[in-house]
């Protein structure tokens, strides 16, 4: 009795010191570096010759700190399961028609490099594999609406 209340207490220490992260977690990252990528590719992305008018046409220079809380929560729900994103990407990037399907491989290249000097080769690795997933949705969903009424589906 007295060894099962000792490794009750160590493990109710150890998830006040430092949380289990949750059994539906993809890969291992923190929050902090999730908020950490979010706000070094959107610096990045500011500066970037085709991106950065594009994102600067819908978000104001004061409105960035918002747009990149919104995102990081998108990333810590889709990758440690946390929940609390409210948002359809799908729905607001096919209502932004000056971005076109063309601009996901640009976006998903500037992705994997801020992924690869950032985080570790296995999580970078496993990051940019749901990026591009995502990416490729969005870029086959933005296709599909703006193709021709007559045109076959698109079944990639």
């Amino acid at each position: 009795m007295a060894a099962h209340t000792k490794r009750a207490n160590v493990t109710q220490y150890r998830s006040k010191a430092t949380p289990m992260p949750h059994p539906m977690q993809l890969f291992e990252i923190t929050p902090a570096e999730v908020d950490r990528i979010v706000s070094v590719f959107y610096a990045r992305i500011r500066r970037h010759p085709e991106l950065g008018p594009i994102f600067a046409a819908h978000i104001a220079e004061g409105d960035w700190p918002a747009h990149e809380a919104k995102i990081a929560q998108f990333w810590r729900s889709a990758i440690l399961k946390e929940g609390g994103y409210a948002g359809n990407p799908m729905r607001v990037h096919m209502s932004t028609p000056d971005v076109m399907p063309r601009h996901f491989t640009p976006w998903l290249a500037l992705f994997d490099e801020v992924l690869s000097a950032q985080l570790s080769p296995d999580a970078a690795k496993a990051f940019s594999a749901l990026a591009h997933r995502i990416g490729r949705g969005l870029r086959v969903g933005l296709e599909q609406v703006r193709a021709p009424k007559d045109a076959p589906p698109i079944l990639r």
